[in-house]
């Protein structure tokens, strides 16, 4: 089992700590466009291999793609960063360039990979490389949905003053502060409903902040998280790699499932060793329903933005 990560950044190089760290795959290969910071990146992790007790070897490579042949699993974490003040969507015109061009070197070397997107904005991208590629679109994932819903976890372990492994709770919709849908209503401490605990006002708290959890984040950092983003990507690439079945919410495209088409949106999935195995249509109330049809006009709105 081989993954690459391509992008060396604080985002990438989580990735690629985080998926070393669980020991599951044999090598994981770091591709930057800058000369000697992939490889130092590698190298300062694999002397964290010792002590951290893991065997995956971890290599760096300046953008040469043939390094990566042969990857069972390719994460575009590629372009800028989000800084203060600005929208996932404000990236579009230096980010698109950037992820198609990747994942037309990915594929000339890996032509059976998986392809995971970071990238943002992020359901655009996963867009774009749908469009780009001639992938089946079970072998593309954007990761948004299963940060939105560890941020959503969060929060509401915060609100219930209960410890984060009683939780649980799901985002759909878009990767955007606007977009997000956190389904509350379906949010669980030890399967009893988080209504049983919290008031209106205390549900409606945690779900704005939800929303805005990347936003926060990169006003007290000055630039986007990479922890929480790389703990992510390292989840879904192990349900992939140990074909786990797991379910996460993450963007992929639609055609008819609630009610879109054409688009690249986050809803629930079964992810196993051929990525998306299955779409997983929920019960939505008319209030989800018409959350999630405005945020999909909104993904739409910024799809138009691309030139494929």
């Amino acid at each position: 089992m081989k993954v690459t990560v391509v992008g060396a950044g604080a985002v990438g190089a989580s990735c690629a700590e985080y998926i070393a760290i669980k020991d599951f795959t044999s090598e994981v290969v770091l591709l930057d466009i800058k000369e000697g910071y992939a490889e130092g990146k590698a190298m300062d992790l694999m002397q964290t291999a010792s002590l951290n007790g893991f065997d995956t070897k971890i290599t760096g490579t300046t953008n040469d793609y043939s390094k990566t042949a042969g990857s069972d699993i390719a994460v575009i974490t590629s372009g800028i960063p989000r800084k203060p003040g600005m929208t996932r969507e404000e990236l579009i015109g230096i980010n698109a360039g950037i992820v198609k061009t990747v994942a037309e070197n990915l594929l000339k070397h890996s032509p059976n990979t998986i392809i995971i997107v970071v990238s943002n904005p992020m359901d655009t991208m996963t867009y774009l490389v749908h469009k780009a590629t001639d992938l089946p679109k079970e072998r593309i994932i954007g990761m948004g949905g299963a940060l939105d819903s560890a941020r959503f976890k969060y929060r509401l372990a915060e609100a219930l003053e209960a410890p984060i492994s009683d939780i649980d709770g799901m985002v759909i919709g878009g990767h955007s502060d606007k977009g997000m849908v956190p389904l509350i209503a379906h949010a669980t401490r030890n399967s009893i409903k988080v209504s049983e605990f919290l008031d209106e006002e205390k549900m409606d708290w945690v779900v704005q902040e939800t929303k805005v959890g990347g936003a926060t984040l990169t006003k007290l950092l000055g630039t986007s998280a990479w922890y929480a983003p790389g703990a992510a990507v390292s989840s879904l690439v192990q349900a992939i790699a140990c074909d786990q079945k797991k379910m996460f919410p993450c963007s992929t495209y639609l055609e008819g499932e609630y009610g879109l088409q054409d688009i690249c949106i986050g809803v629930p999935v079964i992810l196993g060793k051929n990525g998306i195995e299955k779409v997983v249509e929920i019960e939505l109330s008319d209030a989800e329903k018409a959350k999630l049809t405005e945020s999909a006009q909104g993904v739409s709105n910024t799809n138009g933005l691309l030139e494929v």
